[in-house]
């Protein structure tokens, strides 16, 4: 897909997301009573627009999100004025339109997650590393081995090993049948929860090929790649046997750079990319790699109601999600904040090499950070009036002065333009370097 077309997709979609939000306040407005004098599509100047009831519906010329007008916004002498309302009643429709948006986030999320979704199979699964003392150190498990079985059940994908292991009773034993040399082996083992992922592990790192020689002075050596390293992607495309491999270096010419993903022998886990030059051939020269057998693309899908569940599983773990984030977000704060041209790019960049129906997820996480973000208790978002509707609404209606409002409202704007200045440099300055945020 060109990058065009997922461009105007992504505008599509937070054109959308801003719409629904607005529309979110216009209903709970006009359910409470307030007039609401113009309901807009776009920021003026109007192109055109037709007046229904007390209310105008207009189409206007800049297509940046919609916008609601309601009469005496900030005056509470204007009849039916939002100003006007109760502070409970104010609160529920500043809440409307960051809940929309929280809402469109778990459809669009349970929706991508209901979908068909492309999985690589094979007769066992390799084993890249294996984590310092952990149970399979214990039980002698080497890189190298193919896990053929588990508990008595035939793996075929790495979800297959995770869904056997976890469904074990914790401190039970298991035995792994083996692939060694050739030769079938057993190991019995205990597994450990490991709460940060919150599940059972038995301490093993799994891959689908594996380097076993490269020839000294060969480009692939000059470039890095060493025995043991496990070959991940080629110029973004999947590398899982032979035909995988050949099929991407085909799609390079000869003399052109080729990007290779590496899973380094460190024992870290990490990726790393390495670039070297592509002399035409169908694999990689000098280098010898074991695979494992049978290894192939499947689709599978989880239940309807699995998605929804899972959809909104992630939507109610997002606080905590974030708070877990904050520690990254202080080391690289360029990645962790950005803007529509931030989001464009990593909409691009996970949609060319993951697959077009990622087009839902990014729409879901980008209606999901609108809704987020417009919950921030600083006037004059969404979340600062529900902060003020809250306060009086604890002083039974008293208003906060008109003096400490315009303080509130103008150091929350100023906030609010430095920040949008400070991540639209920072995503025009990555663009312009040439980073990216998928490896």
């Amino acid at each position: 897909m060109s990058v065009a077309v997922i461009i105007i997709l992504f505008i599509v979609a937070l054109f959308v997301a801003m719409c629904l939000h607005e529309l979110g306040h216009f209903i709970t407005a006009k359910r409470a009573g307030v007039k609401v004098e113009e309901f807009g599509i776009g920021m003026p100047p109007r192109l055109f627009g037709i007046k229904r009831g007390e209310t105008i519906y207009s189409v206007n010329a800049i297509p940046l999100g919609a916008f609601v007008k309601a009469a005496g916004e900030n005056d509470p002498t204007v009849p039916r004025s939002l100003a006007g309302k109760g502070p409970w009643t104010r609160l529920g429709i500043y809440a409307a339109g960051p809940l929309v948006n929280i809402f469109l986030a778990f459809v669009l999320l349970s929706a991508f997650l209901a979908l068909p979704y492309s999985v690589i199979a094979g007769d066992g699964l390799m084993v890249h590393a294996v984590s310092v003392n952990s149970s399979a150190e214990e039980a002698g498990i080497e890189p190298g081995d193919i896990i053929l079985e588990v508990a008595g059940q035939p793996v075929h994908t790495w979800g297959d090993m995770q869904n056997i292991v976890n469904s074990v009773e914790e401190g039970a034993e298991i035995t792994l049948l083996l692939l060694r040399n050739g030769e079938e082996k057993q190991a019995t083992l205990k597994p450990k929860f490991d709460p940060e992922l919150q599940r059972q592990i038995i301490g093993v790192l799994l891959c689908w090929n594996m380097v076993n020689q490269v020839e000294e002075g060969s480009p692939a050596y000059e470039a890095g790649i060493r025995p043991g390293d496990a070959i991940l992607s080629i110029n973004g495309q999947g590398v899982y046997n032979d035909e995988s491999m050949s099929s991407a270096l085909h799609s390079v010419e000869e003399g052109e750079e080729i990007k290779l993903v590496l899973l380094p022998n460190d024992g870290t886990g990490e990726t790393e990319e390495i670039s070297l030059i592509h002399d035409g051939s169908e694999t990689l020269p000098g280098v010898e790699l074991r695979w494992v057998d049978g290894a192939h693309i499947e689709q599978e899908r989880i239940p309807v109601w699995m998605a929804f569940y899972e959809g909104g599983n992630f939507i109610v773990r997002m606080p905590v999600l974030i708070v877990e984030a904050i520690p990254i977000i202080r080391e690289s704060p360029d990645l962790a904040l950005v803007g529509p041209i931030g989001a464009g790019q990593l909409t691009v960049e996970i949609v060319r090499s993951s697959g077009f129906s990622n087009i839902l997820f990014m729409a879901s996480i980008m209606s999901l950070g609108l809704g987020i973000f417009n919950l921030l208790p600083i006037p004059p978002l969404d979340g600062g009036g529900m902060l003020v509707a809250f306060i009086e609404g604890c002083r039974r209606g008293k208003r906060l002065s008109p003096r400490a409002m315009r303080l509130a409202y103008t150091i929350g704007t100023t906030f609010l333009i430095a920040l949008v200045v400070l991540v639209t440099f920072s995503d025009i300055s990555r663009l312009i370097s040439g980073e990216g945020f998928v490896p």
